[in-house]
């Protein structure tokens, strides 16, 4: 097992990631001081995987434990859910001292994340992702939302966990999809800050593909620590920060546009082949490292081609993404594998060159 502690002054947490640690939870939650009542939000997928075997063990360790259910989809990550959880953990009696255990993927960590920042003025929020995408992402570094509308987590909050979990053997009952939904998220890291990741993802994909214990391991850790690395030096997401959004700009519109039909990670995996051939035309990326970074996403088993949106729609979400400053929108680009900057003087036009040039 690999530990990682995130330092955030009184925030701080620890991130544990590992083969078969499910059942090390009750003592961890004991470690941190919770020994009464939790609520575990969960979908019935996981609830049957491992919801209820987490609720038998909470219990069998003294814990009152009440698990709520979300249907899956990234539709459940709405207002309207979140009242609904509001109204169940009121009749539970949950206190300001009651623990939130997310026990899923993304959806689940940003939902119950923002019922727990916002229920009470926040309740401790303890982050157990069961998706690649979830362990070696977004179940770090606090940033917790809902969707509004057709805008990809428009409301949210900074509200870190207390504790992630992130027990990989998890990963062995996700479809081949959405290993490589995280697979997108891990190339991101090799892009943005770790060549020597990048070439181990290029060089380990077939073992990827049979989520070896050591391999997936190794991937999960190694992301997980670029990420708290970063969210160390710009918790909220002022500077240094945004390089994490490398391939999301677009990436995000792709989700909105398509009415979240495109996956995250499909969609971040076009997005990022956009800020490179933007990067390219901008003389900054050589072409041989484009062609490099398709290769790996095609080799991950995600889209390299744009699907069928209207490009006018594309740009319009852009425009509302919420690294917008002043009307001009913020893009994370590759100067190489390994090292990217932060632009806000992308032209519209160049853009849509790019998106056109990705269909």
């Amino acid at each position: 097992m690999k530990r990682i502690r995130v330092r955030l002054g009184s925030n701080s947490y620890n991130i544990h990631i590992g083969p078969g640690i499910l059942g090390q939870i009750p003592t961890w939650l004991k470690q941190i001081g919770f020994s009464d009542k939790l609520v575990v939000i969960t979908d019935p997928t996981v609830r049957n995987l491992y919801g209820n075997s987490l609720k038998q063990s909470l219990a069998s360790n003294g814990f009152k434990v009440v698990l709520l259910e979300v249907p899956t989809g990234e539709e459940q990550k709405s207002l309207e859910t979140a009242a609904r959880l509001y109204r169940e953990l009121t009749d539970f009696y949950a206190e300001r001292t009651t623990p939130i255990l997310a026990l899923g993927g993304g959806v689940i960590g940003d939902l119950s994340g923002f019922i727990a920042a916002t229920y009470l003025r926040g309740v401790p929020l303890i982050q157990i992702p069961t998706t690649l995408l979830a362990q070696l992402d977004s179940s770090i570094g606090g940033k917790v939302a809902v969707n509004h509308g057709l805008l990809k987590n428009k409301i949210g909050a900074f509200y870190q966990p207390r504790l992630v979990i992130s027990d990989i053997t998890t990963l062995k009952t996700l479809p081949a999809n959405e290993i490589s939904d995280g697979l997108a998220e891990a190339i991101k890291y090799g892009v943005i800050r770790d060549a020597e990741l990048f070439s181990y993802i290029e060089s380990n994909l077939d073992q990827i593909k049979s989520l070896d214990d050591k391999v997936m391991e190794t991937i999960v850790f190694r992301s997980a620590k670029i990420k708290a690395e970063v969210v160390e030096k710009d918790e909220r997401d002022f500077g240094l920060r945004q390089i994490l959004n490398y391939g999301h700009t677009v990436g995000h519109a792709i989700e909105s546009v398509s009415d979240f039909k495109v996956s995250h990670g499909e969609a971040v995996a076009i997005g990022m082949l956009v800020a490179a051939r933007i990067s390219n035309k901008l003389g900054i990326l050589d072409q041989s490292e484009v062609v490099r970074l398709k290769n790996i996403i095609a080799g991950a088993g995600l889209p390299t081609e744009l699907p069928s949106l209207e490009t006018e729609k594309l740009i319009q979400a852009v425009r509302h993404d919420k690294k917008t400053w002043q009307g001009k929108t913020k893009f994370i680009l590759p100067r190489t594998i390994g090292d990217v900057f932060i632009s806000d003087e992308i032209s519209h036009s160049i853009i849509a060159k790019a998106l056109v040039e990705a269909k």
